[in-house]
């Protein structure tokens, strides 16, 4: 009963939630969409943007179907993984995909709207803007939470109605749909990447060209790339951002769930009166109803958002924050609420007695990820200092710009990763009540960490609403340059532009912060993935036709099978003494697959058993904890698996990110010939009396992007399956750990770098330092420029390849278990 009310909450929330941006969208669709000039060129936006991700989608469906079909080999032929898995991988891609589309399409319309509203004032700007936002963020929590509630109540309640023999444990079921987060992700990766590419090659070449070296407006109707530039906004910020996006809150909640599990795997610690499937149930259930009830005060949320005809960023940037702050409060409230209803109270972690301390680990994701937002905000503002002395730098040229802005981007590091770090140990340490020693306790603090993700991500119907309005007050700018529209509303789109820059960036250290937290979260549930493909291959090798009796049976030198009937249960051989060291070559040479029963005692009700010969403890898999399994891989920086591992995790960054980067360089080299060329072939395009070719540059970005957006999609892919066959199980987590440290730190760097540049560039050109035109301005453009693919493509993307790397490896846990050179004995 309480399962299915959780449920309900859940899917009624999300099912709101999509009722909701409907509702935002016809809202938009109902306002003024301005004079004919303006309808025709969100017209000319649209068709461009449309074409780009139908063109996206079609390389990617290949991309998934035969990704699809190494699934079903996986799962039906070497049967390392849930039958479901190739299903729902394409399923998860489908929603992702979908996501980015409906956000695509809404931004699209809503640009020559905001450009109208801006006319009347800079409030029906905003609102139109931020309302169309909106449409995203509840696009994206709507469509993650009911696919998490579909796979839930399929695997939980239908396929035991269908048959029993379908019956599957909670271990099984959060693991399996920790595994349907692969699709996502790997969609999310494709589309940032290949949007990033797009709009980078095309504002490039837009900048550049027209604004350097031909002095023209931003977004001016004589520049060639303009509408290239604006279909980029649409494609790699709406649509790129929603399926990010949708990755991260799918992934949080679903390694959260998976822990929750985990955490009461044994009856050691349970609160009187429980068992362990009704804890384990309760607990995952939880975090699907902290994010169903955050849906709903995040809608609360969006309907503070207000401002003045102040057309500063301090007072718009008051205006969102009310709104989050509003939500985040009541999330807050709600949190201690449904902690103290759903979590089992684990003695030693309540708070007064009653408030489990899971519920502050909750509280201190949301505050987390708050902190790198206002963080991000105070570097890359120009209301700040930091960006005002960025620009001006300017003054001195395109080097002094460029290197203080990489040293700023650098030294704005710090902060987000000691919020992450504390974050992370306080929200360990009021999920276990404190015992950082304590074995018992060790997977209670790790389910802590994961909720603290699914805390940070709560809001992220309004968060991200405040991300997606960016690109559509960009092209609302847009819209009104090229439409020759009154000074003063080309002002206030400037205004609601310059602080979607900052928003934009704000969303990205929420996205960042998160991969962090959820990262460090499908670390620990790699290892359920690696339980899991254990009592896989323990039931298909007590099936196998040379099984023939119960007994205890080796499959490896240190992983045993006792087959009981048609049962099986398997062991880990741990700590084999080190004064028995000829008795363990020989333990390991040794081919009888059989063990007599003098040779192995099992583990009872109390106490472990001992392999006589060698000293060692036996562990069941199904009641080991964390630190068994790191013991039995011997996962630590002495082995020098997991050290090379460490350093391939931290080379993919970075191999990454000069992979996306150079992808845009190619693309932004072909889109300045072409705008050169027109400039050349056509000099009535300079004094309007001839219109330039858009739609040329538009195909040059899109057949770019989708030439240099696979390669870099398949090192996040490939990666984590190449590393766990050569190096097994440790390397893995040496790769995941590698890639999360030096990935976050790059991606923080990164975002606020090309911010930084992007606002002291907008401050110059609100009449600072010589104002638009000037020398000081050239500069900071330059600045911009090589910014552009540090915010826009590379950064963002980075998040994405953290978690996408974690989801492979989850997946593929069974295959390196068994088949990797280290579980075969070669290396």
């Amino acid at each position: 009963m309480l399962a299915l009310m959780v449920w309900l909450i859940a899917c009624g929330s999300s099912i709101l939630a999509l009722v909701w941006a409907y509702r935002f969208y016809r809202e938009m669709m109902g306002a003024d969409e301005g004079n004919a000039l303006m309808q025709e060129i969100a017209q000319s936006v649209r068709q461009g943007a449309n074409a780009y991700l139908k063109q996206q989608y079609k390389w990617v469906a290949i991309v998934f179907v035969f990704v699809a079909i190494l699934l079903a080999v996986a799962a039906f032929v070497l049967r390392v993984q849930n039958a479901f898995v190739p299903i729902a991988f394409l399923m998860g891609g489908f929603f992702s995909g979908l996501c980015g589309w409906f956000g695509m399409k809404t931004a699209t319309y809503a640009s020559s709207r905001t450009a109208a509203g801006a006319q009347r004032s800079l409030n029906d700007g905003l609102q139109i803007a931020f309302r169309s936002g909106a449409v995203m963020g509840l696009i994206v929590v709507g469509m993650g939470l009911i696919y998490i509630c579909f796979w839930f109540a399929l695997l939980y309640w239908l396929l035991p109605l269908i048959d029993e023999a379908y019956a599957m444990s909670l271990q099984q079921i959060s693991v399996a749909m920790l595994s349907f987060g692969m699709g996502a992700s790997a969609q999310a990766l494709f589309a940032r990447v290949g949007g990033g590419i797009f709009t980078k090659a095309a504002d490039v070449g837009a900048d550049l060209v027209g604004k350097v070296e031909q002095s023209l407006k931003e977004d001016s109707p004589r520049n060639p790339a303009t509408i290239a530039d604006n279909v980029g906004d649409n494609v790699g910020d709406v649509a790129g951002m929603g399926a990010d996006l949708y990755e991260s809150y799918c992934g949080s909640i679903l390694a959260a769930s998976a822990l929750g599990v985990a955490a009461f795997q044994s009856s050691r610690g349970l609160p009187e009166g429980y068992d362990v499937t009704t804890a384990q149930l309760q607990a995952m259930l939880l975090p699907l109803a902290i994010a169903g009830v955050g849906i709903l005060l995040s809608i609360v949320g969006i309907y503070a958002v207000k401002t003045g005809e102040e057309p500063t960023q301090k007072a718009l940037l008051k205006a969102l924050g009310k709104g989050i702050n509003r939500s985040s409060l009541l999330v807050m409230v709600a949190a201690v609420v449904l902690s103290v209803w759903l979590m089992p109270p684990v003695p030693g972690t309540l708070i007064f007695g009653i408030i489990p301390g899971i519920a502050v680990s909750i509280i201190v994701g949301l505050v987390a990820g708050w902190g790198i937002g206002q963080w991000t905000e105070r570097v890359t503002s120009d209301e700040y200092s930091a960006t005002r002395k960025l620009a001006k730098q300017a003054e001195t040229g395109p080097a002094t710009i460029i290197i203080c802005g990489i040293a700023d981007g650098m030294l704005s590091t710090w902060v987000p990763v000691v919020i992450v770090c504390a974050a992370m140990l306080l929200s360990f340490g009021f999920a276990n009540g404190g015992s950082f020693n304590d074995l018992n306790c060790f997977s209670l603090g790790l389910y802590g960490v994961g909720i603290a993700a699914v805390g940070m991500l709560s809001t992220l119907g309004i968060t991200l609403a405040t991300d997606a309005y960016g690109p559509i007050a960009d092209n609302a700018g847009g819209n009104a340059e090229m439409s020759g529209l009154e000074d003063v509303v080309r002002e206030r789109t400037d205004a609601l532009d310059s602080l979607g820059n900052t928003t934009a960036a704000t969303g990205k250290g929420f996205a960042i912060g998160s991969a962090a937290l959820t990262a460090l979260a499908l670390l620990a549930a790699y290892v359920e993935g690696v339980r899991d493909g254990m009592v896989r291959w323990g039931d298909e090798y007590v099936h196998h036709e040379d099984v023939t009796s119960d007994g205890v049976y080796r499959i490896t030198p240190d992983l045993l099978v006792e087959k009981t009937g048609d049962e099986s249960e398997v062991f880990l051989v741990l700590n084999p003494s080190i004064d028995k060291g000829e008795e363990v070559k020989a333990w390991r040479k040794a081919t009888d697959p059989k063990l007599d029963s003098a040779t192995v005692a099992l583990p009872g009700e109390k106490h472990f058993g001992r392999v006589d010969s060698i000293g060692a403890s036996i562990v069941s898999v199904r009641s080991a904890n964390l630190k068994d399994f790191l013991i039995f891989y011997d996962a630590t920086l002495m082995n020098p698996r997991v050290l090379v591992g460490v350093f391939l995790g931290a080379m993919s960054t970075f191999m990454f990110c000069a992979m996306t980067m150079k992808s845009v360089g190619r693309a932004a080299q072909g889109m300045v010939i072409e705008v050169r060329r027109q400039f050349e072939a056509n000099p009535g395009i300079l004094d309007g009396s001839v219109k330039p070719d858009y739609e040329t540059p538009v195909n040059i970005s899109t057949k770019a992007a989708q030439r240099e957006m696979i390669l870099p999609s398949l090192l996040g892919l490939l990666m984590p399956i190449v590393v766990g066959v050569l190096l097994g199980v440790g390397g893995v987590l040496g790769l995941l750990v590698g890639c999360l440290t030096s990935g976050f730190c790059l991606a923080v760097f990164m975002a606020n770098s090309g911010g930084s540049w992007d606002n002291a560039k907008k401050y110059i050109e609100a009449g600072n330092h010589g104002g638009k035109g000037s020398n000081a301005h050239k500069a900071a453009v330059v600045g911009d420029t090589v910014g552009d693919p540090f915010k826009d493509t590379s950064g963002p993307s980075l998040n994405i390849l953290i978690k996408l790397m974690s989801m492979v490896s989850v997946v593929v846990a069974g295959l390196v278990v068994r088949y990797s050179l280290v579980a075969m004995g070669i290396f």
